[in-house]
């Protein structure tokens, strides 16, 4: 019994060690709002790295086909723009008026 616990242990310590996180970090399910995010990004086609401009240019591409007046839906239209306003919430702010 004592071994088992040993084991355990070791293999819990090198996992840490290994990976970064605890083995029993991973049976957590990540936070919804990371999921709405990766799935955000995943509608408009951007990068982890995009900018304002980059999510508002993709944002009008996808505009531009799913736009119930060329065909789409409102629902279409509601979850792409929402997926814009996540996206744009999640980014740092940056003051206007002092760019760097």
């Amino acid at each position: 019994m004592i071994r088992l616990i040993a084991i355990a242990l070791l293999v819990s310590v090198a996992c840490r060690w290994i990976f970064g996180k605890w083995p029993w970090e991973y049976l957590r399910a990540p936070d919804t709002r990371s999921q709405a995010i990766f799935k955000a990004r995943k509608l408009l086609g951007v990068s982890a790295r995009a900018d304002a401009k980059e999510i508002r240019d993709a944002h009008r591409r996808m505009t531009a086909m799913i736009h119930p007046d060329r065909g789409g839906t409102n629902a279409g239209m509601q979850e792409l723009n929402a997926a814009r306003d996540l996206l744009l919430d999640a980014l740092p702010y940056e003051n206007p008026e002092n760019p760097q």
